[in-house]
């Protein structure tokens, strides 16, 4: 069974080009348009990998990736920020609510995609859940 990677970012366009970058990598992908849609398809879904906007209505990706790992059952999700916010402040947050991978905008779609593939194969359960 493919992995699955939530995709939550505001901006349709990102979300559209992150979507069908993912399904061509095999994933099985589910989109959030705000914080709180991501949080919803957390409780639903437990995918393997978020890819986390960190500017979102209702919450936003630092709250998200400190609700994933503070709450049980989600300890082997992985966590990649994908954010305009590039200063080292706003990188070391990230680091600091639980990312496994801060990316700045704009990002290379190679790197990305081969550093979820990393991140799920880190991860030997990715596509059971």
């Amino acid at each position: 069974m493919p992995a699955h990677v939530l995709i939550a970012d505001d901006d349709p366009s990102i979300l559209l080009s992150l979507e069908f970058l993912m399904k061509k990598q095999g994933y099985q992908v589910l989109i959030a348009r705000d914080g709180t849609e991501a949080y919803d398809l957390l409780q639903q879904h437990r995918p393997d990998v978020l890819l986390l906007d960190i500017m979102m209505p209702g919450m936003n990706g630092y709250e998200l990736c400190t609700y994933v790992r503070q709450t049980p059952g989600f300890e082997r999700v992985k966590v990649v920020f994908l954010s305009a916010k590039s200063k080292e402040v706003d990188i070391q947050q990230g680091y600091k609510a639980g990312a496994d991978l801060y990316l700045p905008k704009p990002f290379s779609t190679r790197e990305l995609a081969a550093k979820v593939r990393e991140l799920i194969q880190l991860n030997p359960t990715a596509g059971n859940a």
